[in-house]
């Protein structure tokens, strides 16, 4: 038996801000952070692209709007005192064709309601910031959009826990009763618990009777490397379709100054489906079929569109296509091998058949459970997990 103040299930970026929020405001809670990989970052917050979103995607109303401004800003700030890598590149986004030259003023609009520095350019201007980006009359420029290493900052905040708090790897939650959770390796008697576990959250939530509305809908994003550095100064994104959470195809540019194209939103057929061959789940590849199945027959927020073409994206030379869109040159015989893809933890509404738009936070009489902890989850991790412990440190005791 472990005993322990605060109990945190998952070890992604949320989990560890968690952690530290808690060490900063109360420096004597022993606090475990359960993990059932053999290291932190694993999925998500490990294989995401490392950038620093802006946050001018999302409506003001939203957590996503509150928090990615001041996330943007405290990570970038953690970054440059302690020495970790940071690109702070920049992003335009461009519009492919007339009628998404309204998308870049919705997003301006967005922008500056959540306290966003943007700027809308033309052609020339463009030019001038981004040679190769090609756009119709206007496009968007955002300076405070950066890229980073994730899995280096995981680390790095992981390295500077104090004592009191642990990490126990391989260690699978499986229920929890009066206080005290069960894991494959032991009982841990806790006060108060976080489930922070991405793609298991839901089922985590459910466990405490919460959420019961709610299920992961897994996306596979998948990127693709180009072999010249020197093709792009900056993120070069599309005008995206506000009414899902989906960026579309783009060009990132690393912490490291290497080109990428992606991420695709292949439905995935299980929750940690980042190869046919790897960790497959009879019961969930069933369970999500039949999910996809529904959604695909009633084309619910236009999954049946979205599923086709997103498909489509597994063919090399329709994915390359796509991201030819954004730019003026493009030698296609210089890209690379796929890197490695994650899996998005996408919310799904069961009653309504929507995709949940904003971050999830419900709490129960011990627990507390964040779910739906996708993109920009990276970037709003120190200022959300500074919220979501503000919320429910009266529940402590």
């Amino acid at each position: 038996m472990i005993e322990t103040d605060i109990l945190i299930v998952g070890s992604g970026i949320v989990g560890l801000a968690l952690a530290r929020e808690l060490t900063l405001k109360f420096s004597d809670l022993k606090i475990t952070i359960l993990e059932k990989e053999s290291e932190i970052a694993f999925h998500a917050s490990g294989r995401n692209s490392g950038v620093l979103h802006a946050g001018f995607y999302y409506d003001a109303n939203t957590l996503k709007a509150k928090f990615t401004v001041k996330g943007n800003k405290a990570l970038t700030d953690y970054c440059l005192e302690n020495g970790l890598p940071i690109n702070q590149c920049g992003k335009v986004v461009v519009a492919s064709q007339e009628n998404e030259i309204e998308g870049i003023y919705e997003l301006k609009r967005r922008g500056d309601a959540n306290g966003v520095l943007l700027e809308i350019i033309d052609e020339k201007e463009l030019n001038e910031i981004e040679h190769n980006a090609k756009t119709c009359a206007k496009a968007l420029f955002s300076p405070t959009t950066s890229t980073v290493n994730p899995k280096l900052i995981c680390k790095h905040i992981a390295s500077n826990f104090p004592r009191n708090v642990q990490i126990l790897f391989n260690r699978k939650f499986i229920k929890a009763n009066n206080k005290q959770a069960i894991t494959t390796n032991e009982k841990i008697k806790f006060k108060y618990l976080y489930n922070v576990a991405g793609l298991y959250a839901d089922k985590i939530a459910h466990s405490f009777g919460i959420g019961r509305q709610y299920t992961v809908l897994p996306f596979k994003g998948i990127y693709l490397a180009y072999n010249d550095d020197n093709l792009i100064k900056r993120h070069i994104y599309p005008v995206p379709d506000l009414k899902n959470p989906f960026l579309g195809v783009h060009f990132t540019r690393t912490v490291n100054n290497k080109v990428k194209i992606g991420p695709t939103a292949i439905p995935a057929f299980w929750r940690e489906d980042y190869t046919l061959k790897e960790r497959f789940n009879l019961n969930e590849f069933l369970e999500i079929l039949g999910c996809q199945t529904r959604l695909f027959l009633s084309n619910s927020f236009n999954f049946r569109t979205l599923a086709l073409s997103e498909i489509k994206k597994y063919n090399r030379n329709f994915f390359i296509n796509e991201a030819k869109k954004l730019v003026k040159h493009l030698d296609t015989n210089n890209f690379g091998n796929y890197l490695q893809p994650g899996i998005r933890a996408q919310l799904l509404n069961k009653h309504t058949n929507q995709l949940v738009m904003d971050f999830v936070v419900e709490h129960a009489e011990n627990s507390t459970h964040i779910l739906n902890s996708v993109s920009p989850a990276f970037t709003t991790a120190f200022s959300f997990a500074e919220f979501v412990v503000r919320e429910s440190e009266q529940n402590f005791n």
